[in-house]
């Protein structure tokens, strides 16, 4: 595994990591509670567009963790990149380190807004742009998933754990079920999901909540669609719940295969990315979707 920097011990780092999880829980289930007041709700809605809204649940978690970090670890020289503080021109982010924390504190904000309960805190250490460590936190799930970098698991706040259970007998499309986005949806994905036949679909905001479905055997597989031209998911919607999922023995990729690069323009995750839950079947499941997309030209590659 991958050294620390400075000599940084891992158990004492996820140990922090904890701690600071459930303490975020309780700021965004005291909001998710606030905010089914109608009387509160316009207060809580910081940002009322509806493509990208923010609450005060998402700045605040975002200054709890940031501080936090900058506070216990503040003689180390690692990077922040959080998706709050990278809307905020004043805050123009460019790496100087290999280490780079990436944060949402708020995945699934429309979702929270909805009062579904289909919402996560990301956040994941990445070294030389790839996801080493991950949290994704589904505070209404009472659920804490965590890569250590070697391995995944969940635990509870009571330190209860609940193992992983990723389906990894299903090595055909047909057999699977497709975990989709309940807010982000486009005609095209629809018709890629539809000419690919899926056994059964299920329908769930937040991407950290769709991996953390796949984790625990609910569903196999989840495609992200992003159209040119048009908005596209960001590092930070990705890193984290990448690196439990691949610690875990599932993967994900871009329809090549490839593994996803962070850092890049915008930090966007464009194109069409793919998270299965066997890495062993991974690679021809792409081959298939991408055989179809072909066959019948739903999609316009580069």
């Amino acid at each position: 595994m991958t050294k620390l920097p400075f000599g940084l011990d891992i158990n004492n780092l996820i140990c922090d990591l904890r701690i600071l999880s459930w303490e975020v829980a309780d700021i965004l289930i005291y909001y998710s509670n606030l905010i089914r007041n109608p009387e509160e709700k316009a207060n809580i809605i910081q940002n009322k567009i509806s493509e990208d809204p923010v609450t005060l649940a998402d700045l605040k978690v975002n200054e709890v963790i940031i501080n936090r970090i900058k506070k216990n670890y503040k003689n180390i020289g690692w990077d922040i990149l959080s998706e709050e503080n990278a809307k905020d021109e004043s805050n123009y982010f460019e790496a100087k380190s290999d280490w780079c924390w990436v944060l949402d504190p708020l995945d699934g904000t429309k979702d929270f807004i909805q009062g579904t309960g289909n919402y996560a805190m990301h956040l994941a250490l990445n070294y030389k742009k790839k996801p080493l460590i991950g949290v994704v936190l589904i505070p209404e799930k009472n659920q804490l998933w965590i890569s250590n970098g070697r391995k995944s698991w969940c635990e509870s706040r009571d330190g209860t754990y609940l193992k992983t259970n990723l389906s990894q007998n299903k090595r055909r499309i047909h057999e699977m079920t497709i975990i989709t986005s309940k807010n982000h949806r486009n005609q095209t994905l629809k018709n890629v999901i539809e000419k690919l036949n899926f056994k059964d679909q299920i329908v769930m905001g937040s991407i950290g909540c769709k991996i953390a479905s796949i984790l625990r055997g609910e569903s196999h597989i989840y495609i992200c669609l992003s159209l040119p031209g048009k908005s596209s998911p960001k590092d930070w919607d990705f890193a984290a719940p990448e690196a439990i999922l691949n610690t875990a023995g599932g993967s994900m990729t871009n329809l090549n295969n490839d593994q996803l690069s962070y850092g890049g323009s915008n930090f966007e995750q464009g194109g069409i990315i793919v998270a299965t839950s066997d890495k062993f079947s991974h690679k021809s499941i792409c081959t298939e979707i991408m055989q179809i997309i072909r066959k019948f030209d739903l999609y316009a590659f580069d």
